[in-house]
Order: C-alpha cells, then sequence, then structure tokens
C-alpha cells in the first residue's frame, strides 16, 4: 500500500505536467496557424483586389481591338497582323494566386469547405483563362497574314470568348471580396 502511495505520488504530478505541457502546446500551435491564416488571407485579398483591377483595365483594351477587327473586317488589304498592331497588340489580364497556392500546397486542412470552394473556383476559371489565351495566340500565330473576313471573324469571336470568361472571372472574384465570410478568418 506504501509503495502504491509512493507511485501515484510520483506518477500524477508527472501527468498532469504532461498534459499542461500538451495543452500549452496545442494553444500555441491553434495561435501561429490562426496568425498564419491571417496573413494568408490578407494576401489572397490584396491579390485579388490587384487582379480585378487588371481585368477592369483590360477589358476595354479587348473590347477596342474587337472594334478595330470590325473596322477592318471586309478590307482584304488588311491582315490580322496590321489590325493586332492598330490594336497595341493583344491584352490579358494577370490574375494573382500565389498567397493561395502557398495555403494549397502548405496548410490546407487548416481551411473551411467554403473558403477552399471559392478559392479553387477562382483557380480554375483562372486556368481555363490561361487556356483560352494560348488558343487565341495559336490562332493569331497561324492566321497572322491573313486578310480574309472568315478569320477576322473567328478572332474577334476568340477576343468575346475571353472578354466573357473574364467577366465570370470578375464575379466570382467580386463576390468572394463582398463575401467577408470567406476571407475572414472565422472559423
Amino acid at each position: 500500500m506504501k509503495q502504491l502511495n509512493y507511485i501515484i505520488k510520483e506518477t500524477v504530478p508527472v501527468i498532469i505536467g504532461i498534459l499542461i505541457a500538451l495543452f500549452i502546446n496545442n494553444w500555441n500551435e491553434d495561435r501561429k496557424d490562426k496568425k498564419y491564416l491571417n496573413q494568408i488571407f490578407s494576401s489572397i485579398e490584396k491579390e485579388l483586389e490587384e487582379s480585378l483591377i487588371d481585368i477592369e483595365r483590360v477589358i476595354p483594351k479587348q473590347m477596342a481591338s474587337a472594334d478595330s477587327i470590325q473596322t477592318y473586317l471586309n478590307n482584304e488589304e488588311v491582315s490580322i497582323y496590321d489590325i493586332l498592331t492598330k490594336a497595341n497588340g493583344v491584352h490579358a489580364p494577370r490574375i494573382k494566386t500565389n498567397a493561395w497556392n502557398a495555403i494549397a500546397n502548405s496548410k490546407i486542412e487548416l481551411i473551411s469547405y467554403d473558403k477552399l470552394s471559392a478559392l479553387a473556383d477562382i483557380e480554375e476559371r483562372k486556368e481555363n483563362l490561361r487556356w483560352r489565351l494560348e488558343k487565341q495566340m495559336d490562332f493569331m500565330s497561324q492566321n497572322m497574314e491573313k486578310t480574309d473576313k472568315a478569320k477576322k471573324e473567328m478572332l474577334m469571336m476568340t477576343i468575346f470568348d475571353m472578354v466573357g470568361a473574364e467577366k465570370e472571372l470578375q464575379s466570382a472574384i467580386e463576390e468572394v471580396l463582398k463575401n467577408e465570410a470567406v476571407l475572414n478568418n472565422n472559423d
């Protein structure tokens, strides 16, 4: 009996000490995770705002390019290259997702489903836009010297397609920025 009392007196403080240390460690890790998430979501918000500004800057330039194509649509002496030169080249927005990629590749388990879903949707739309731009560039590089109406109409359609995709991305970004619950870390 004496030995049991001795073991209890020696073991209980050690167990209590371990439990307190684990509690403090968990609390500290939670605090660090929240600080990290606040920094990441602040960066994501800033990147989305910058992307939104760039989309708003580019769409009018793309519409001006489409207007230029429309102006020279029936002129067989003006090539696609000439039209793009007059329109100051090809325009596409830069969509920033560096902070999203940082969290997606490291501590994604800390993010709620709603946040994941909204940010993954923006990333997917960004990739879709990149793919459309590649297709547009392929078309233009293969048809730079073309002067026929059909090729010009096709280029104009690719521009309108890009603008449509950009407007959808713009709406998705605006929705995320409007919805404070997505970016504010209130999990």
